[in-house]
């Protein structure tokens, strides 16, 4: 442990003035760090780091069998190997721990591979010597504004959720964009001291077209002087509290009620501080500082909104030290946003804007590793969440969580993109429902999750027998992420939308963080062994039905398969249990589905299609392993090459739950191919094709997949997607529009998730779709919302 910051404990302010510092919560990695940046502002220090970490990945491997061999033993041998990846670390903190921060660093900085660091902000010349001598290392200091712009750029195309408009009297006080693919032209007002205005038309080409020396230097100031307050964020404290129609001259106040010849409301302001020059009486600190920042918020939204329009950008993004979060400040530039462009453009703000300055200065010194050339990820389990911007919410937790911010971001192995058959793809919203305006569904999974921890650890212990220390990893992975969830219970947009999707990303950030990389991998491998030995046989029994018997028994065996999975409470055994003495593959069929019409039932639709021409190329984004790749969705895959289509399967890049990698089911398939003249020549004839998917997710986000799937999916025209599971089809990408047919299948395998779609456990999800333009007939629908 660490003291980083001490002042005398008689001041008011002790309590966030005195912090311990576990290296391994605030500066982690920092014995790896490799390359450092700096963005000092008035009362704000943002530092960044680069740094390597070292974790477990878990591998397989194919058994070198003969055929003798393979049918009594293992299909593949599982492994746990060291990897190195790359990760940024953000970490903002107040002046004051500047230089007990400094001397943290240097303390436990081991090898750096750079002699400099790269510095921007007001306060960088202020503190250079002070650096220099702690750190060793030179400064060199960048243009702020061209750091600011860079930094911007990489939050908006790496960090899903970044932008959010805010929206005081909503059910939710956040409502977050997504991430659009084209993120040029926009406008950025940057409110520091001064305010600065600039077009950003591509990744290094801006211009300052316009700015005010009325910022938020202006409001300190003036505040200080109107209220005696020192303290930046004790005056918007003071504002947050205030009633500015005491201080302010209204449209009624002028005129008894509302001016309707020119539009105007009476609780229009008419003349800020209009009503101090008349009334003989003493105002308030709380109603001078809340005129205060309207009449200088009002001003810049103005600003913005001419400038804006003139140069015809519809994207406006706030930020800089004035914004900070703060509800009333967010609230009055909003509120003169839409008066000035009556709703025509939305005022913008980012998650992340404290950093942008240091992110910004940290790419100009790291341009020799090509950062932009790579995807990133942001990590839940090292990333503080943005906190609540209601003042009266746990002012102590307030006071603590804004003494230290920390933001960590990981460098995916895979460039992730579009994938190129999304209808709209700046309209697309992967999750069918936000926890965050939904406090009924949001209290459940929440619950749900919680509930679920202890058997996480147990799983987590178990999938390690063979480390002593397992056990402890595991209750710091619980402690960790209840923490999480506590966060989320009080503050549920700390990391964006609050989804079902984010909290089993942030589950599997959590196990990651504690190399806990796959505690499925030995169930996963004893369900394949087990489901491979049943899948001649169930081939052979499908090939003895109809025509429509067979298009049936093989839609049926994808939802049948689809059911068994560990991450569902009601299901987590293996498919195959003894009947009579004997295992016996048709006990694969009397599993608990429900009898047709399903809860949504567009079958007829998809066997009338099957009945036309094949499709050309099918993209199938499989789910779980075990009886649902192997005896659901290679029999599935098998017809639709046997039609004469071509098949893509993607599956995950890495680990979650139990669902397929493509590692191993490229070992799977070579194992099928070996059984299967249809898979085999599939294969050999490359109309088969094994693609990973860029995802570790049990959900699936279609914004972010591998660059290489795109291109494939390009190159074969591919007219059909396939989507299956719970996680897949129904958490995520229920409404997803796409240019293409498409097939949704699941199993609610979750009772009050079935409850509140109006169907019962083991309902049915049948979907498919044509796009419009197309021949189409209703596919059947619900609202999960």
């Amino acid at each position: 442990m660490a003291e980083c910051g001490r002042v005398d404990s008689n001041t008011s302010h002790a309590m966030d003035k005195s912090i311990t510092l576990p290296p391994d919560e605030i500066f982690r990695n920092l014995e790896n760090a490799k390359r450092f940046a700096i963005d000092i502002g008035g009362s704000l220090t943002k530092l960044a780091y680069y740094s390597t970490v070292q974790h477990k990945v878990a591998k397989v491997r194919s058994f070198d069998h003969t055929a003798k061999e393979a049918a009594g033993g293992k299909l593949y041998e599982i492994s746990m190997q060291e990897e190195v990846t790359a990760r940024l670390h953000f970490i903002k903190f107040e002046n004051a721990y500047i230089e007990t921060c400094l001397d943290f660093i240097k303390d436990h900085l081991v090898n750096t591979e750079t002699k400099v660091i790269k510095a921007t902000g007001g306060g960088a010349h202020k503190f250079k010597e002070l650096i220099e001598r702690k750190l060793g290392l030179k400064v060199d200091k960048e243009d702020e504004m061209t750091c600011l712009i860079k930094g911007c750029n990489f939050v908006l195309k790496n960090i899903p959720h970044e932008a959010f408009v805010y929206a005081k009297h909503a059910d939710s006080e956040f409502r977050f964009q997504t991430t659009n693919p084209d993120i040029f032209p926009y406008l950025l007002v940057n409110i520091g001291s001064g305010v600065s205005i600039v077009k950003v038309e591509s990744e290094d080409k801006f211009e300052r077209i316009g700015g005010s020396s009325i910022g938020g230097g202006t409001f300190w100031g003036l505040g200080a002087l109107l209220t005696k307050t020192k303290r930046f964020d004790e005056l918007l404290q003071l504002a947050s509290k205030g009633q500015h129609a005491s201080v302010d001259m209204l449209v009624k106040d002028i005129y008894g009620g509302s001016y309707g010849y020119l539009g105007l409301t009476g609780d229009l302001i008419a003349s800020s501080f209009g009503k101090s020059a008349t009334a003989d009486k003493d105002f308030s600190k709380e109603d001078m500082a809340k005129s205060l920042l309207h009449m200088i918020s009002n001003d810049i939204g103005q600003l913005a909104c001419l400038y804006a329009k003139l140069h015809n950008l519809s994207r406006v993004y706030f930020g800089g030290f004035f914004i900070r979060g703060h509800p009333v400040t967010m609230h009055t530039i909003t509120y003169s946003i839409n008066f000035f462009t009556k709703g025509e453009v939305q005022a913008l703000f980012l998650r992340h804007e404290g950093y942008l300055g240091t992110i910004g200065a940290f790419l100009k010194g790291a341009e020799e590793d090509n950062p932009n050339q790579y995807s990133w990820g942001e990590n839940y389990a090292g990333s503080s969440g943005l906190m609540s911007v209601s003042p009266d919410m746990n002012p102590m937790q307030r006071a603590r969580s804004g003494t230290f911010d920390m933001l960590e971001m990981d460098r995916l192995e895979r460039q992730l993109v579009n994938l190129p058959l999304l209808q709209d793809p700046s309209s697309y919203i992967p999750d069918t429902v936000d926890l965050t305006e939904d406090a009924l569904a949001r209290e459940y999974w929440l619950y749900c999750f919680e509930e679920a921890l202890d058997g996480v650890v147990k799983r987590a212990v178990a999938s390690q027998p063979d480390m002593p220390e397992a056990a402890l990893r595991a209750e710091k992975f619980r402690q960790k992420y209840r923490h999480k969830l506590q966060t989320l219970r009080q503050q549920p947009f700390a990391y964006g939308s609050l989804t079902v999707r984010s909290l089993l990303d942030t589950r599997e950030h959590c196990l990651n963080e504690f190399n806990f990389p796959d505690p499925y991998s030995k169930i996963k491998q004893r369900e394949n062994d087990i489901a491979l030995k049943y899948y001649q046989k169930a081939v052979k029994s499908l090939d003895e039905l109809s025509w429509e018997e067979k298009q049936f028994a093989l839609v049926r065996g994808v939802l049948a398969g689809n059911v068994f999975d560990w991450g569902a409470k009601a299901v987590s055994e293996p498919a195959f249990m003894p009947l009579g003495g004997q295992t016996d593959f048709c006990i694969f069929f009397f599993i608990p589905l429900s009898e047709r019409p399903w809860l949504v039932d567009s079958y007829d639709q998809w066997l009338e299609r099957l009945k036309g021409p094949p499709h050309k190329c099918a993209l199938f984004f499989v789910d779980n392993s075990g009886v649902d790749i192997i005896l659901g969705v290679m029999p599935f895959v098998r017809e639709l090459l046997s039609r004469g289509t071509e098949v893509v399967l993607a599956s995950n890049s890495g680990p979650a739950l139990n669902d397929v990698t493509n590692g191993e089911l490229q070992i799977l398939t070579e194992r099928i191919a070996a059984m299967d003249p249809v898979i085999e020549a599939g294969l050999r004839e490359d109309r088969l094709l094994l693609v990973q998917s860029g995802s570790s997710s049990p959900c699936l986000d279609l914004s972010r997949l591998d660059k290489v799937l795109a291109m494939v999916v390009r190159e074969r025209q591919t007219d059909l997607v396939i989507i299956e599971g719970m996680g897949r089809a129904i958490h995520t990408n229920y409404y997803a529009m796409l240019s293409c047919e498409s097939l949704k299948m699941a199993v609610i395998k979750n009772s009050w998730l079935a409850d509140r779609l109006g169907g019962k456990l083991f309902s049915v999800v049948f979907k498919y779709e044509v796009p419009a333009g197309k021949p189409n007939k209703d596919c059947g629908a619900f609202s999960p919302s």
